[in-house]
């Protein structure tokens, strides 16, 4: 998926992002410092759509709200999603992520469409 993020001048800036289905919404993850994380805490409004591999939109936006998730059960079930969603790419990026500490800087993400 592609999601878009909004500076709080209003222009935007879209990235790819692995986002699952959990109960009615969207979840994904990025690093912590990236700056459509930034831009999440900062705005709360975002947009996605579906995309290729290499970003190029394939489908129609839709808009949403975002929020960066902190509760360690909320980022248990996520994990979780994404392992499923992705296989065995998702069981690897997570198993690599925690032996290299980089599951320390990640930063979960919650989309509610509409």
């Amino acid at each position: 998926m592609s999601l878009e993020t909004f500076r709080r001048d209003g222009r935007s800036v879209a990235t790819p992002i692995w986002i699952a289905g959990l109960e009615d919404k969207l979840v994904g993850l990025s690093m912590a410092n990236a700056g459509k994380v930034k831009r999440i805490r900062a705005t709360k409004k975002v947009k996605v759509a579906p995309c290729t591999l290499r970003g190029r939109i394939i489908g129609e936006w839709q808009e949403g709200t975002g929020r960066v998730l902190t509760d360690e059960k909320e980022v248990q079930h996520v994990r979780k999603a994404l392992r499923k969603k992705y296989g065995f790419l998702g069981w690897f990026t997570f198993t690599l992520g925690g032996l290299g500490g980089r599951e320390a800087r990640r930063a979960y993400i919650e989309i509610s469409l509409g």
